[in-house]
Parts: structure tokens; C-alpha cells; sequence
């Protein structure tokens, strides 16, 4: 006997038993991504928490160097790239989900089943086999530093100018006098700024790269935007 494919072309989705297993499989996959969404929301709140700690110390204390801000980056970095990886994750599932409301729930609710043509089924049956992810390492910290992290970035260099204005010794007057509070100990002027400046600048710059290069997960206005104002 010949092999036969064991899935039709076209499920019906006026099957009780086809619409309640697809059903019950786009729950299960709706839970999983809330639980990696929440996993990503604890990340961003330990990176707020951290900056907003290490601020106020260094308000609170004069006398300990504006140095104490590159900590503060070097963390908030850590978190970034832990949320990243998190994100991965949160992605290769939403792919799942996605899926399914679009070659599933959309056929359903119009009661088209031509919408149902296509690989579809054959690609999620394949993710489940051997689940992959569907954006690389530099995408998601991409994602996550457009949508969250640069504001924190933005944040922790206002703090740190300003804590360099309020506390250097001798007080700033001048450019040169700003540039001479920069040193800290060991740390020379001319080292701390070319740091400063090449840090900022790459995130600058990698912020605005991924906003071009890359897609959201979201489309900002839909097609029928006026539709959805109730």
C-alpha cells in the first residue's frame, strides 16, 4: 500500500473535535508565553530597582566618586542581556501563537476554510518536534534596548553629569573644569571620558540601527484604526 499523508489538506473546521483540540493547544500556548512575559518584566524591574538604588546612594554620600555609575552600566548591561535570552524564549513561543490565531482563529471566526491552504500545520508540528528560535541574540537585545533599556541608559548619564555638576571639588565653572572632574584616583581624565563617550555612543548607535533594520511586534496604527475607537 502506498504512504498517504495523514493530515488532509484542509481540516474542517467545522469539526467539534478539530476546533476544541486546537482550541485547548492555543490556551496552552497562550499560558506559556505570559509566564516568559512575566520573566521579562521581573529582569527590567531588577535593572530599575538597581538604578534607582545606586542614585540614590550616590546623592546621598558626596564624597563617593561619580565612578561608582559605571557599575551601574556594567549591571544594567547583565540584565539586558539575561532579558534578552529571556526574550528568545518568549518569542519562539509567541511564533506558536501567532500562528495559530492567524491560519486558526481567522478562518474561524469568517468561516472561510480556504484560509486554512498552506504549511502551517506541518511547520508548528515541526517547532514542536524540535522547537528552534526565530530571532537572533543581537535582534532581541535590540528589541529590549529600544523598547526599555535606553531610557535607563538616559537616565544613569543625567545622574551622572549631574552628580559630577553637584559634588566635584572644585565646583565646575568651566569646560575644563568638567573635564578635570572626570578623573577619579587612578582613573585619569582623558581614560573615564574616552569610556564614557564610546560606551553612549555604541548604544546611540545600536539603538537607531535596530530601530531601521529591524520589525516590532506590533504594527503601531492598524488598517482600520478608526474602527477601534469605541
Amino acid at each position: 500500500m502506498p504512504e498517504t499523508d495523514t493530515i488532509p489538506t484542509r481540516p474542517d473546521i467545522n469539526s467539534s473535535s478539530y476546533v476544541t483540540a486546537m482550541s485547548h493547544f492555543y490556551r496552552g500556548e497562550l499560558s506559556r508565553i505570559m509566564v516568559w512575559r512575566q520573566r521579562l518584566d521581573v529582569t527590567t524591574t531588577w535593572a530599575i530597582t538597581c538604578t534607582t538604588t545606586l542614585i540614590t546612594v550616590a546623592f546621598s554620600v558626596p564624597a563617593l566618586p561619580h565612578i561608582i555609575f559605571f557599575f551601574n552600566i556594567a549591571i544594567v548591561f547583565m540584565m539586558l542581556w539575561i532579558e534578552a535570552r529571556r526574550y528568545r524564549f518568549y518569542d519562539a513561543f509567541r511564533a506558536r501563537v501567532r500562528m495559530l490565531e492567524a491560519h486558526f482563529l481567522v478562518p474561524l471566526l469568517l468561516q472561510n476554510q480556504r484560509m486554512l491552504e498552506g504549511d502551517w500545520r506541518k511547520l508548528v508540528c515541526e517547532d514542536l518536534i524540535l522547537p528552534s528560535f526565530k530571532i537572533s541574540v543581537v535582534e532581541a537585545v535590540g528589541r529590549r534596548m529600544k523598547r526599555n533599556y535606553v531610557f535607563l541608559f538616559g537616565i544613569i548619564l543625567v545622574a551622572w553629569l549631574t552628580k559630577i555638576f553637584i559634588h566635584a571639588e572644585p565646583k565646575v565653572k568651566s569646560f575644563g573644569d568638567f573635564y578635570r572632574a572626570l578623573g577619579v584616583a587612578h582613573f585619569p581624565a582623558w581614560l573615564v571620558a574616552t569610556l564614557l563617550t564610546l560606551t553612549y555612543g555604541g548604544i546611540i548607535w545600536f539603538t537607531v540601527y535596530v530601530a531601521r533594520n529591524t520589525s516590532g511586534e506590533v504594527n503601531e496604527f492598524g488598517g482600520s484604526r478608526p474602527l477601534w475607537r469605541i
